[in-house]
């Protein structure tokens, strides 16, 4: 990293921020070509392993990239606030972001499937518990990104 002056080490930090933010970028190459879109996420952290878990429809774009090439990479960013300043060039931007690679696939049996979705719930409607009728879980695909390199970055000036 360039600004090691701005690299969270700690993963539990990195995590508050996974926590914090609410829309993750998901991104793939179709033959060399870069494809990126901004997905819900739920997400587990457990033994210093971070899971990303996305839903889906069964067919589209995306779901044919990564059966091609089942690695992505994934960013996430919040706490923004506009640092003014004199001078055009002083002018910066507090943030906090996420960014990593790994390996997707297809979330297919029905325990895996149920358990990604409530960590997909657990994120938006904390306090909630849910179930999942078979209806549901036929209708949907479930994406399990198994991250194998993860950093976070901050700027605070306040």
């Amino acid at each position: 990293m360039r600004r090691s002056d701005r690299e969270i080490t700690k993963k539990p930090e990195i995590i508050e921020i996974v926590e914090k933010c609410d829309v993750c970028r998901l991104a793939f190459s179709e033959n060399n070509i870069p494809y990126i879109v901004p997905m819900n996420y739920g997400y587990e952290y457990t033994d210093g392993k971070l899971t990303l878990y996305f839903h889906g429809a069964k067919e589209g774009r995306k779901h044919e990239i990564m059966r091609e090439n089942p690695v992505a990479c994934f960013e996430m960013d919040c706490s923004h606030k506009l640092i003014e300043a004199d001078e055009a060039g002083d002018y910066t931007m507090e943030y906090e972001s996420v960014t990593g690679i790994g390996h997707i696939c297809l979330c297919t049996d029905k325990p895996d499937k149920i358990n990604a979705l409530k960590q997909l719930m657990r994120k938006y409607a904390k306090d909630k518990e849910f179930t999942f009728s078979d209806r549901v879980l036929e209708s949907v695909t479930v994406y399990k990104l198994e991250v194998t390199e993860f950093t976070g970055k901050r700027l605070k000036k306040s």
